[in-house]
């Protein structure tokens, strides 16, 4: 069975089971899958030094780990996701902040403002 996707743009795609993050792994940029069920807690954050603005790939700190963007300093907000399956939480931007909230919004996953 094809997943239906409901939110695509050139750093992430959100479909009916989950989030995949490209642009992840550091230095080949493959993607990452985060399943819906695997996620803890999901935050959003306004873009700071403290949040992760300048983090552009990768991670200062071994507690957030940033996929790649090199617009992330322009970016609306930052969102976090933090699962149930590992330490490290994920920092990660998008293209369209009011769409992708609708469409994680359709999945019955609260995104905490912080």
């Amino acid at each position: 069975m094809e997943n239906y996707l409901i939110y695509s743009d050139k750093l992430l795609d959100v479909d009916d089971k989950g989030i995949r993050i490209k642009n992840y792994y550091f230095p080949l940029g493959q993607a990452k899958f985060v399943k819906f069920q695997d996620i803890f807690k999901m935050e959003k954050r306004q873009p700071t030094l403290t949040t992760g603005k300048w983090r552009i790939w990768g991670s200062s700190n071994l507690i957030t780990w940033f996929p790649l963007d090199w617009s992330r300093p322009k970016r609306e907000f930052i969102f976090f996701i933090q699962m149930a399956t590992q330490s490290t939480r994920i920092g990660f931007t998008v293209e369209d902040s009011k769409a992708f909230i609708e469409a994680i919004d359709s999945k019955g996953i609260r995104i905490e403002n912080s």
